[in-house]
């Protein structure tokens, strides 16, 4: 069952997003883009910005590019960075889709381990097309939006252990 979204008090600061999102199956994904767009606006962010790509498939490769950019910044200015990845993969008659999706998660966990670039995961494989409605166009329910609120989490996060280490060395 879907829980309803709890608005976060997480503030951007001078944090920098990024959404990728897919266009493919367009209509629920553009959803989750202004629903992310919005929530990070409404935190504070000034610095979103969003890549477009066809499909689940080519998220990972954008992602390690930006992920790769963010790490080199961060050395240089030690500001934190979010990636939000955005995409819906709904089953088919064949095992194409898990393939996707399986392939997806796997490289997008490994591009934030690799960079240590918080990688929003939000790239979902879905069932039907009622499950896409109910996660991706609500108001009530919006991984997007859900997605945002994990970003500026982890942006504030990361800024934090980024404060400590610095203060230790």
């Amino acid at each position: 069952m879907l829980k309803p979204i709890r608005r976060k008090s997480a503030r951007a600061g001078r944090a920098q997003f990024f959404i990728v999102g897919s266009q493919y199956n367009a209509h629920y994904v553009d959803s989750m883009v202004r629903a992310a767009r919005a929530e990070l606006k409404g935190a504070g962010a000034k610095n979103i910005h969003v890549v477009r790509v066809p499909g689940a498939f080519e998220i990972p490769i954008v992602a390690s590019r930006l992920a790769r950019r963010a790490a080199e910044n961060l050395q240089a200015d030690g500001e934190a960075t979010a990636i939000i990845c955005l995409g819906v993969i709904l089953r088919g008659a064949t095992t194409h889709a898990e393939h996707i999706g399986t392939s997806v998660s796997e490289a997008l966990m490994q591009i934030q381990l690799r960079y240590e670039v918080p990688v929003i995961h939000e790239v979902l494989l879905l069932e039907n097309e009622q499950q896409a409605r109910e996660r991706c166009l609500g108001r009530k329910h919006n991984r997007g939006r859900e997605a945002a609120q994990t970003a500026l989490a982890m942006a504030e996060v990361m800024r934090e252990v980024g404060n400590v280490l610095r203060a230790r060395l």
